[in-house]
């Protein structure tokens, strides 16, 4: 590469990191990054056909586009995929419970990845990858509902008919499960009691990624004569510690 591309590559690396701030015109992007204000006209269109960059029409401000935010969610994918299995090992030594990892797939979670204590490393154990459950009354399921609109809930419930999917200790509508969804995104966590099936005990947390958007689940469950409901704060800890840890991996703040 020459060294005028050089440079124009390291301008374009500036102007991405000062857009990652905030919206900014023309101008203060040039006096932010010290180049020239032509310099740095010429580099924005080219982010902006590019789709890196995008322009407010009325505040002729600039900010970061849709394409970068798509490689920056793929290769916050990677990411996941590849720190995952080391997080939910660590997990599973703090609780001594199988862990998993699961991910929205049309009106299902799907589990991507589990890890289990070594007491039960058998091919029975490990059998949940690749398998889905319900939304509505698992908490995997539920914390993959925490960062969408009512509206977008409502409508992945109602995939489900009436009643919906459980037991009797589960939501058993629409208006229940968004009831208690107020209250998991107050708190950051869901936890079920014996709502997929009975004498099953579960804790979730959201993996969120830059944008904030819940990319994933936490998860751990066991059953309740090893878990039980009344102690289950150590464990709330653990798992919404896990989920942070793969939420900053995706560039996360909090």
């Amino acid at each position: 590469m020459t060294t005028d591309g050089l440079g124009s590559v390291r301008r374009a690396l500036d102007i991405l990191r000062v857009l990652g701030d905030r919206p900014l015109r023309v101008q203060a992007v040039a006096a932010a990054i010290g180049r020239e204000k032509s310099q740095v006209s010429r580099s924005l269109k080219l982010l902006a056909d590019a789709g890196f960059v995008e322009r407010d029409p009325e505040t002729q401000e600039y900010r970061l586009g849709w394409q970068l935010f798509a490689l920056a969610r793929s290769a916050g994918d990677q990411r996941l995929v590849g720190d995952a299995p080391g997080v939910l090992r660590r997990l599973v030594l703090d609780v001594g419970e199988p862990a998993y990892l699961s991910v929205l797939q049309g009106a299902a979670a799907l589990t991507v990845l589990t890890e289990h204590p070594a007491r039960s490393r058998s091919l029975q154990a490990r059998d949940w990858v690749g398998r889905s459950a319900p939304l509505t009354c698992t908490a995997a399921g539920r914390t993959l509902l925490l960062g969408l609109p009512d509206a977008e809930v409502a409508a992945l419930a109602g995939t489900y008919g009436d009643p919906l999917p459980g037991t009797g200790r589960s939501p058993r509508d629409t208006a229940e499960v968004l009831r208690r969804l107020r209250a998991e995104r107050a708190q950051g966590y869901v936890t079920v009691v014996e709502e997929y099936e009975p004498g099953l005990v579960a804790v979730a947390a959201p993996v969120r990624d830059l944008t904030g958007q819940v990319t994933a689940s936490v998860n751990v469950s066991a059953p309740v004569f090893r878990m039980s409901p009344d102690g289950l704060g150590p464990v709330v800890t653990a798992v919404r510690a896990a989920a942070d840890r793969l939420s900053a991996t995706l560039g996360h703040r909090p």
